[in-house]
């Protein structure tokens, strides 16, 4: 018998003895080994965005009651898909630049106006509370320009101007961006000037490494969104209002048309533009 017989019969031999279980073995070893790369490729491409990403808060930060909830920035394109064809409402979110990017500030103008210009910061809220506190009585429209911030805060304000029967108004060419439409949706009466920029995104937040909290954060920013869409109900305001803001990555912005805004009712009439001054009388 040549040797090649015989290591075949030595082979088959070794499969009747204890080839079921040595194959079973390296089996599950091939699956582990597998399974192992995948985990290491997943937790690269997670850890690649989180590294990189700029530790600011954005204007559109999400924060609730807990100071401590920071979502990672992972939240664009699985949640939903852009919209198809290109939609020209889709454009890119501009940088807040002067009295925008500073926290709201609020003034009490002619007219019962309160003007609220800048971003809607983490507590600000409270001090828009302090301010109807104060001239509440003079209130009757507030003026917003601003291009958002805390979800919390703007549901919060909205939720107190609706309280105190306010009406809200964008003026002409001004601009209401993220989170601030929420705020918009709290009025009584809401208003839009020729050409004022309305516009939603996605909620955006300040990144954080811990990996494994990914899940449960992207569980958090879903429950926001879903108080959001409750919110807009309450207001008597379509909540498809913020399907376009989950469908629209953080870095663009939806931008809604005239009679997108009227038909969605965040929008129920057309802000009268100021009359111009008389011109002077000659002597």
């Amino acid at each position: 018998m040549n040797q090649s017989s015989i290591m075949q019969q030595r082979f088959q031999s070794w499969l009747v003895d204890s080839g079921e279980q040595a194959i079973l073995r390296w089996i599950f070893r091939g699956t582990l080994i597998v399974t192992v790369a995948v985990l290491a490729l997943d937790l690269a491409d997670l850890q690649g965005p989180i590294a990189s990403a700029d530790t600011a808060a954005s204007p559109a930060e999400i924060r609730e009651e807990s100071p401590a909830l920071n979502l990672p920035n992972v939240l664009p394109s699985i949640l939903a898909p852009l919209l198809p064809g290109g939609d020209k409402r889709l454009v890119m979110l501009p940088e807040p630049d002067g009295a925008l990017a500073r926290p709201m500030t609020f003034e009490l103008v002619g007219g019962g106006k309160l003007m609220a210009i800048g971003t809607i910061t983490p507590g600000i809220s409270a001090i828009f509370a302090a301010e109807v506190g104060r001239h509440g009585d003079y209130i009757k429209t507030v003026v917003l320009e601003s291009p958002g911030g805390s979800v919390a805060d703007a549901l919060a304000i909205g939720r107190l101007i609706r309280e105190k029967n306010f009406a809200t108004e964008v003026e002409a060419r001004k601009y209401c961006a993220s989170s601030c439409p929420l705020v918009l949706a709290g009025g009584v009466e809401r208003r839009a000037g020729e050409k004022a920029t309305i516009g939603v995104h996605q909620v955006a937040a300040v990144p954080t490494a811990a990996v494994n909290r990914v899940r449960d954060d992207m569980s958090v920013a879903q429950t926001i969104s879903a108080r959001c869409q409750h919110y807009l109900s309450e207001m008597g305001v379509s909540p498809q209002v913020w399907v376009h803001a989950m469908e629209t990555p953080h870095n663009r912005l939806f931008v809604f048309k005239p009679d997108e805004l009227k038909a969605l009712n965040l929008v129920t009439t057309t802000a009268v533009p100021a009359a111009a001054p008389a011109p002077k009388a000659r002597s």
